[in-house]
Parts: structure tokens; C-alpha cells; sequence
């Protein structure tokens, strides 16, 4: 199901990256047995020439990762935007629906709602 150029990383490496991730990065939880998924998928990596937006891929194809829980994902496919570390925007998938484009532009939104403070933010901060 993977779409080449988009990172996969399972619950070992997750955690650690989003941590130390700085900037906008938009995770979409999906798991390979999931057909809206794989309908997803390929619109999510789409939004690759978003300026500021990083994307990455939470690997959910066992159901006994610990992303499930730490993540609060219910249904796949889900999408969350961190800045910064920090979650600014969160589309949950839909029973029998999974995710259209209006989660999409969601992710659109809040890169351009975190790239705007990002560099108001720079600009105030001293130098050296």
C-alpha cells in the first residue's frame, strides 16, 4: 500500500521523531489491511509541495501497535498536524467512509496556519 517517498515508521521510531521533529508534520495513521486507506493515501501524499509541511506515515497494520492507544485512534485513516511537536489539528476517519478531501484541506489549512507563526515567531526572537 505504501506510496514511494512517504516515510513508514512503526511505534518504535514514532515517538522519537515527532518529539524531536520541529516544524509542521502531518501523520497519517493507516494500516495496509485498510481499503479507505489505501484510498487515502495517495491524496495524503499529494500534499507533498505544501510549503512548511513535512509528511509521514504511522504504520497501524498490527493491531497491537501502541499508536493505537497513545494516539487515541479509533479508526483508521486518521490524520493529525504537529508543530512544533505539538498536535494543531486532527481529522479522525469515519466508519465506512474513512477520510475525503475535506481532511485534506484541513492538513492545508493548519500548515498554513503554523507556517504564519513559525516565521511571526522568528522574526521576534533575538539573535545570538
Amino acid at each position: 500500500m505504501s506510496v514511494p517517498g512517504l516515510p513508514r515508521v512503526g511505534p518504535e521510531a514514532f515517538e522519537g521523531r515527532r518529539l524531536r521533529s520541529r516544524g509542521t508534520v502531518a501523520v497519517a495513521f493507516l494500516a495496509d489491511w485498510c481499503p479507505f486507506c489505501r484510498d487515502f493515501e495517495p491524496g495524503f501524499a499529494a500534499l507533498a509541495p505544501t510549503p512548511g509541511l513535512g509528511l509521514e506515515v504511522a504504520d497501524l497494520t498490527s493491531l497491537e501497535s501502541p499508536l493505537w492507544e497513545r494516539f487515541e485512534v479509533d479508526i483508521v485513516p486518521t490524520v493529525v498536524v504537529f508543530a512544533d511537536g505539538e498536535a494543531v489539528f486532527r481529522a479522525d476517519g469515519v466508519a465506512g467512509e474513512g477520510l475525503g478531501p475535506e481532511a485534506l484541506e484541513g492538513v492545508r489549512q493548519a500548515a498554513r496556519r503554523t507556517a504564519g507563526r513559525s516565521a511571526s515567531a522568528s522574526r521576534r526572537s533575538p539573535g545570538p
